[in-house]
């Protein structure tokens, strides 16, 4: 069979006239045919004359065909017993190409050869095919109208879907786009800035390049230098990418992160010194890189050969390959000729299954069985290339993401830094090799940052603007107590609230009065004072309990006295720390008790006071009626009353823990609910009653005799608690958060206090400072004469 002897014709070689010859210029007869139709050569004019140029790429997509044909007839195991053979048809030109898939088609040509082939491997552009290893329109994968085509290309709706991906993994979300004439990049275009939109990806500008228009040519410069898109992508067949980068060099076009589609990206030799400020950094998806291991072309452009031959010396693998370039001779890695490699090896494994077919004992008749074995072939080549279709027709989706890395001379190297592979799951299609160097465009040390508008700030929502792309929002503050997602306005949950940057909700601080602040150390300190000058008191009185100024008016009652003011200084401390269940029913109910116990044993000392005047007077004798007995009993009695009281309190709605939430937005208040206001209301007003009947009796026994000038002290101490409570309740009511705590507190104390100081402190002054008036003798003395 013939080997591309054609290679050494002459460039000029005037093209063959439509009809006048067959197209076929390669065949090998075998038991089953495939047609293979390549562009081996390119149509031009010169001087009237149509003239052809044979075309590099399309002739290493016809050697691959070859090369893999002859591997399979080696193969024992796959077609056994048969010879693949092949026709390999020249399309020259879109008119020849049609008559060249015909003349395929139709198994017989003008050298009088009749097989009938099987199958075709279609051409490289999206036209004419069954087979195809290059057309990639999505359009091709609407079975009503193509159902006997196939591809081991990816289609185009998948590197779109990779575009989109790239652009969302680099928050690339505002790009422009220049795309060409032709179904190519006018469908790819349309599909991508539907799919971008999807993902929240705006395009800026999409124009029209056209090389025959210089008004267009003229507009996209314009645009590109004023537009704020830092990302562009070039959607274009290679064809018009070297036209329009050619035109392109004279421009100072900078600052530009462009992104290429797999019709060019791997072309290297784009790259000049010319166009080093465009395509630096470039990136964009590639077919996947693959090696065919043998498929090499050596001993045609060496004209030499590895084998002994008459007609050839002997290849000795020292021969210089680089004094050789061009797209022909690049075979380290082959890219598109995989495709071609894996559609060879599909139609085979298809006539494989075809011959094991048991409903039809003729395959060479290119029944309907064909087809379906095509459909459900599933199959790893040699180097690892697996091949099955989907419902489409299409192929598992394989790209190379890859990065133009230029020199100062003007050479390339594509670097590979990722892959986007369909077989994997959703969100592991695309991903990026790590410690991987990867060059951007436009003189950017880093990822290039494209947005029509930055993200909004902590703490404001991004609305819509009606009248611009959806990208180009605008931002609003949100309102206190919300936090921003960058796209709405969120309320934290009631117990958190936002940070600083409003971006998160944290736990909202708790405030309560608590031991470790100066407050609650200061109110301890008070109350503990309290409690020592009470039991100071008490020791005084206890060791000089048998002097008059002790025994007079009931020592009994004293003693009961004291230690309810110690009561009541401590009780002060349950007000402080972290409010619980037990405390917050302790600290009301031992409140409420130990004052009334207080105020109780004053009210009994007043009573005394009054009774031991009437006892006095000629024919009085009103002590036996308010003896030790009647006094305990009257204790006794008014405490009991507010036991019961408290009781009730506890037994129907008890005080108990609560968040205040309301009263401070950005904090949380730890205190006791009353649960009853009403059970609160009646332990405070029990106490002011006593208090004011207490306050009565002193102020009527103010002016009894000074050897009872008790009731005068008595008065004084009514006075001051009364205008501590009174003043109480409008600073309770309005103080907030812990500070309406610390106002009980200082109300309790300052109560104690009153009472402490103004009925004990005058005692115990002369009981240790005036010992000499501390008899009974002095007291009696001080009584004036009865008048009769």
């Amino acid at each position: 069979h013939l080997l591309f002897l054609f290679l050494f014709l002459s460039e000029n070689q005037t093209c063959k006239l439509i009809g006048q010859t067959g197209y076929m210029e390669f065949s090998k007869e075998g038991d089953l045919m495939i047609g293979g139709i390549f562009s081996m050569t390119t149509e031009f004019t010169k001087c009237r004359r149509c003239v052809c140029r044979w075309n590099d790429r399309e002739l290493r997509f016809a050697r691959t065909m070859i090369f893999t044909v002859e591997e399979i007839n080696r193969d024992n195991t796959l077609l056994p017993g048969v010879s693949l053979g092949y026709r390999l048809y020249n399309g020259c030109g879109s008119e020849n190409l049609i008559r060249a898939a015909i003349e395929a088609v139709n198994g017989e040509d003008s050298r009088g050869c009749s097989s009938k082939i099987q199958a075709v491997l279609g051409h490289s552009s999206s036209g004419v095919s069954k087979v195809s290893h290059l057309s990639t329109c999505a359009c091709l994968s609407d079975k009503r109208q193509y159902p006997t085509f196939f591809r081991t290309v990816p289609s185009d709706r998948f590197q779109i879907t990779g575009l989109v991906q790239l652009m969302k993994y680099f928050d690339w979300r505002w790009v422009g786009i220049i795309y060409s004439t032709g179904l190519y990049s006018e469908e790819g275009t349309t599909e991508f800035v539907k799919d971008a939109g999807k993902e929240g990806i705006c395009v800026e500008y999409s124009l029209l390049y056209s090389k025959s228009n210089e008004k267009r040519f003229d507009t996209v410069i314009a645009t590109l230098r004023k537009s704020s898109a830092k990302v562009v992508l070039l959607f274009m067949s290679f064809y018009y990418v070297k036209i329009f980068l050619a035109k392109m060099e004279t421009y100072n076009i900078t600052g530009k992160q462009w992104v290429g589609t797999e019709s060019w990206i791997t072309q290297a030799h784009l790259a000049s010194v010319d166009t080093k400020h465009i395509l630096q950094g470039a990136m964009g998806f590639a077919l996947p890189q693959a090696s065919i291991p043998g498929l090499a072309f050596w001993e045609k452009f060496f004209d030499c050969s590895f084998s002994p031959s008459n007609t050839s010396t002997m290849c000795t693998g020292t021969e210089d390959l680089r004094t050789v370039s061009n797209d022909y001779t690049d075979v380290e890695f082959f890219r598109a000729e995989n495709n071609v490699y894996k559609a060879v090896y599909l139609l085979a494994y298809a006539l494989h299954a075809l011959l094991q077919c048991q409903n039809d004992s003729n395959p060479t008749t290119g029944k309907p069985c064909v087809l379906e074995h095509i459909k459900y072939v599933n199959f790893t080549t040699v180097n690892g290339a697996k091949v099955s279709f989907d419902e489409n027709g299409d192929s598992i989706a394989q790209y190379d993401l890859v990065n133009w890395q230029m020199t100062d001379n003007g050479s390339v190297e594509i670097v590979n830094i990722g892959q986007y592979d369909t077989s994997f799951p959703d969100g592991e299609k695309f991903k990026l090799k790590k410690d991987t160097k990867i060059v951007w465009g436009g003189n950017n040390n880093e990822v290039p940052r494209s947005v029509c508008r930055e993200p909004c700030p902590p703490g404001t929502r991004k609305a819509i603007n009606k009248n611009k792309p959806v990208c180009c929002f605008d931002c609003f503050e949100c309102p206190e107590g919300t936090i921003s997602n960058q796209t709405n306005c969120l309320i934290c949950p009631p117990e958190f609230w936002p940070n600083e940057k409003r971006d998160r909700c944290l736990p909202k601080p708790t405030e309560y009065l608590s031991y470790k602040e100066i407050m609650g150390a200061l109110l301890t300190g008070f109350g503990l004072v309290g409690v020592f000058l009470s039991l100071l008191i008490s020791v005084i009185f206890l060791t000089h309990k048998e002097t008059p100024i002790v025994r007079a008016n009931n020592s009994e009652l004293s003693f009961l006295l004291l230690l309810s003011l110690k009561l009541c200084f401590l009780c002060s401390l349950t007000f402080i720390g972290q409010p619980t269940e037990w405390s917050c029913m302790l600290r009301h109910t031992a409140f409420g008790i130990t004052f009334v116990l207080c105020i109780s044993c004053v009210l009994g000392k007043t009573i005394v006071v009054l009774m031991a005047f009437k006892a006095t007077l000629p024919g009085r004798n009103v002590m036996k009626w308010f003896g030790p007995a009647q006094q305990r009993l009257s204790v006794l009695t008014f405490t009991l009353i507010q036991v019961v009281i408290c009781i009730l309190w506890l037994t129907i709605n008890p005080p108990f823990p609560f968040k205040n939430m309301n009263h401070y937005k950005e904090k949380i208040i730890l205190e006791c609910a009353l649960g009853s206001p009403v059970g609160f209301w009646a332990v405070l007003g029990y106490i002011g009653l006593l208090a004011v009947l207490c306050f009565i009796l002193a102020f009527l026994a103010r002016k009894l005799p000074d050897s009872f000038n008790e009731a005068k002290l008595i008065t004084f101490s009514m006075l001051i608690f009364c205008a501590v409570w009174i003043t109480f309740i409008p600073a309770y009511v309005s103080s907030p958060g812990k500070f309406t705590v610390a106002v009980e507190i200082f109300a309790i104390l300052a109560s104690s206090f009153g009472l402490l100081v103004c009925i004990f402190v005058p005692k115990c002054y002369i009981i240790i400072f005036r010992p000499e008036q501390n008899s009974k003798k002095h007291l009696m003395g001080k009584i004036p004469p009865r008048t009769l």
